[in-house]
């Protein structure tokens, strides 16, 4: 079993092609806790969408929240303190193979967590401590040494250090282990929860190599087709950035595109697939 942390800030079209992936794509049973931070945009469709993937058990926690619930704080650090608080409390929480961070404008490819669950046996099996996150290639990933690890067959990997949140593998004892984020330094920011985490997981492995990287595709970034709120919202600072989020043409666009025809086209993008 697999616990998905997934995160939305409108871009409801590119959500629900997320959650398809997941399910489509998926092949280890997984439980998706989503956390819908301060939308703005559509939030009646938010809403009668999350109520019938509620309704029919494809997610098992729905949570809106708002700029005053998540303490006028980055909303993905606010909630992924929430989540992780709310982990520590399940009674089977260790029975978890691993736990995935995921943004709602990544798409997971086909058996991508098959891979994962090769990566960690790996960690696991060579007694690698320090590897709290492990990710893909190049992710963002820096400093990387310890290239052609053999994780399986035709899967590679490399151990780093930073690298970006937007899919992250951890396991499940990760809070107790590396710790939760200060949300005090997070008031009226828009980013910082991948740097602050950089800063706990360097301190938790007195500054070895902290997360690993595999040369699979493991998830697609489309914020380049839905927009990036957390771009946006850094650059902007007048009274209107809230309305620069809605990313209403976008939304259009993408809500008109079946998932089949959407995923042949990104997976067929080279800039998508090169990048991160």
């Amino acid at each position: 079993m697999v616990k998905i942390f997934l995160t939305v800030r409108n871009r409801l079209a590119i959500t629900k092609k997320c959650i398809h992936a997941l399910k489509q794509h998926s092949r280890i049973p997984h439980s998706i806790y989503v956390y819908n931070n301060a939308t703005n945009h559509l939030i009646e469709n938010h809403f009668a969408y999350f109520c019938k993937m509620y309704m029919k058990g494809y997610v098992d926690q729905i949570c809106f929240t708002t700029t005053k619930s998540t303490f006028n704080a980055f909303s993905k650090a606010s909630t992924c303190n929430f989540f992780g608080h709310q982990h520590e409390q399940d009674p089977e929480k260790a029975k978890y193979e691993f736990m995935v961070m995921l943004d709602n404008d990544i798409i997971v490819t086909p058996e991508w967590d098959l891979k994962l669950r090769s990566a960690w046996k790996y960690v696991r099996k060579n007694k690698m401590n320090d590897i709290k996150v492990i990710g893909q290639l190049p992710g963002g990933i820096k400093r990387r040494s310890k290239p052609n690890l053999p994780i399986s067959d035709g899967i590679l990997g490399a151990t780093g250090q930073l690298g970006g949140s937007g899919l992250w593998s951890v396991r499940s004892n990760f809070f107790t282990d590396v710790g939760f984020l200060d949300l005090s330094r997070l008031v009226n920011h828009d980013k910082k929860h991948d740097q602050m985490y950089w800063q706990l997981m360097a301190k938790a492995t007195r500054g070895q190599n902290y997360i690993m990287g595999i040369n699979q595709k493991l998830g697609i970034h489309c914020g380049k087709n839905a927009g990036s709120v957390c771009n946006v919202l850094t650059r902007n600072k007048g009274k209107d950035k809230l309305e620069k989020i809605k990313f209403e043409n976008a939304e259009e666009n993408l809500s008109k595109i079946p998932f089949d025809e959407f995923y042949t086209m990104i997976e067929n993008d080279k800039q998508l697939i090169g990048d991160w």
